[in-house]
């Protein structure tokens, strides 16, 4: 599933494509046909996003909530020369329509296939959306004080804390594994149990590395003095871990080697070594 960069790069995106231009909007696969038909011709304002939802304004208020879930796709072809037919199972359309004539005549087109939800929805129902989500560490107004409110008290693991996005929004399976890891965290450690300062500075540390992210369209997370001197000459490096899909090989701090155990029906990975197994002689200090 896209993490919360994947969705704010998207937005951009379709806010880049879109945003101030009347659109036709359709449903080549026929789902969303009769929402498409009331947005058809109208001009779209903007698009945002939150966590790991996407929000595409029409004027009058009306907003398209789309969420990928596993297996969506949202192409988003910017100035083409050409739009082509949909191909395949193609939800919702998108074609600038006042992009003109002639021969040097340029129009955007996107097409969302797959996705788990694509809804028309009104300001209020956005809202409930909203408010059921914790704070998302690419949003300016998000508060980590709320996330911490939530992991404070809980004696859930903090790795499944972390993939709540009732929680905090926007992180998923990567991010999770390589900020726990970048803290030394042990991933079954129970909420309640972290101290301020560690969640102040894995707060801190997400809002940089998911910034990356939305910059660069990748997840990196290693420092470079924990790279390779192969991986330091390369110019093709990306998407390098410490810990994310590397069960079995050695820790790239330690050399110990990485582990992972399915937790909340997700896989998990860690250092053994470099996250140690929790003890508490106080559960609950949260200072």
């Amino acid at each position: 599933m896209p993490e919360g960069h994947t969705l704010h790069r998207l937005a951009s995106a379709l806010d880049g494509a879109f945003a101030g231009h009347p659109v036709r909007v359709s449903s080549p696969q026929g789902r969303f046909a009769e929402s498409a038909a009331l947005l058809d011709g109208r001009v779209l304002r903007s698009a945002t996003s939150a966590g790991k939802h996407l929000f595409v304004d029409f004027d009058d208020d009306d907003v398209v909530h789309v969420h990928l879930g596993l297996y969506g796709k949202f192409a988003v072809h910017r100035a083409a020369v050409e739009v082509h037919p949909p191909v395949g199972q193609v939800r919702m359309r998108l074609v600038q329509a006042d992009a003109g004539d002639g021969p040097d005549a340029r129009a955007s087109y996107a097409d969302l296939r797959g996705a788990t939800a694509c809804e028309l929805l009104v300001p209020a129902q956005v809202e409930a959306i909203l408010d059921r989500l914790g704070p998302d560490p690419l949003r300016p107004d998000a508060d980590p004080d709320r996330a911490w409110a939530r992991i404070k008290r809980s004696r859930a693991p903090i790795a499944g804390l972390l993939m709540d996005q009732s929680v905090v929004a926007g992180i998923g399976n990567v991010y999770r594994a390589e900020i726990l890891f970048r803290h030394r965290v042990d991933p079954f450690r129970a909420g309640n149990s972290l101290r301020v300062s560690t969640w102040r500075a894995m707060w801190d540390d997400l809002v940089v590395l998911m910034a990356d992210g939305v910059r660069t369209g990748r997840i990196d997370t290693v420092r470079p003095e924990h790279l390779t001197e192969a991986e330091l000459r390369s110019r093709r490096r990306r998407g390098l871990n410490y810990v994310y899909r590397r069960a079995g090989d050695p820790c790239r701090v330690c050399g110990a080697t990485v582990r992972t155990e399915e937790l909340q029906a997700r896989n998990l990975f860690w250092c053994p070594r470099c996250q140690p197994r929790f003890r508490s002689r106080a559960v609950g200090a949260g200072s």
